[in-house]
């Protein structure tokens, strides 16, 4: 909370205590309020309304400045950026390979980088999939992914001398010759 706005706070306090302060005495009386009480009421008030009126501009900046990242009023603004970083929290590919190694122990909990994304964890099966992590539903940070396709494409890869077949699915049926050659 800013400094102006405990300031402005404390002084409709102080103006609510003094206008409750004219009505419990003429109560304390068994009295209506006076000409002057009534006045002074008034007056009372209309600086409440102005007070408050203060505070609702000063909460409405405060707001606006923590939506477009000001921090020299309220502090700092802190966001979890672990998903724009393109490593995911991982230093190195080794480190990531290992969580995902620890990730298919029993009796071990999920490194909680490994489901940034919202890839989660669902139940085994005893076939592999997409939507189980250890069945390779854990997506690769994307500086790593990138780094492992450079060492694809080297001139001594593999993957320059297969076939290029493009799929648009999950699935793919090849047909095939099963007579020896």
């Amino acid at each position: 909370m800013s400094k102006q706005l405990r300031e402005l706070q404390a002084r409709k306090t102080n103006l609510v205590k003094e206008a409750r302060g004219l009505t419990n005495h003429a109560a304390s009386e068994n009295r209506d309020l006076t000409d002057d009480e009534v006045t002074a009421f008034d007056a009372l008030r209309t600086r409440i309304d102005a007070a408050s009126a203060a505070i609702d501009r000063e909460a409405a900046l405060i707001a606006d400045e923590a939506r477009i990242g000001v921090d020299h009023v309220i502090g700092p603004i802190v966001t979890d950026n672990r998903e724009a970083d393109p490593r995911r929290g991982f230093g190195s590919v080794g480190e990531f390979m290992q969580a995902v190694y620890q990730a298919d122990k029993p009796g071990q909990s999920i490194d909680a980088r490994l489901l940034l994304g919202g890839i989660g964890a669902a139940a085994p099966s005893n076939y592999g999939n997409e939507a189980v992590g250890q069945d390779g539903g854990f997506l690769v940070p994307p500086q790593f992914s990138q780094e492992i396709f450079k060492l694809s494409l080297g001139e001594d890869s593999l993957l320059p001398l297969t076939d290029n077949v493009e799929i648009s699915g999950n699935s793919m049926a090849f047909p095939k010759d099963e007579t020896t050659p």
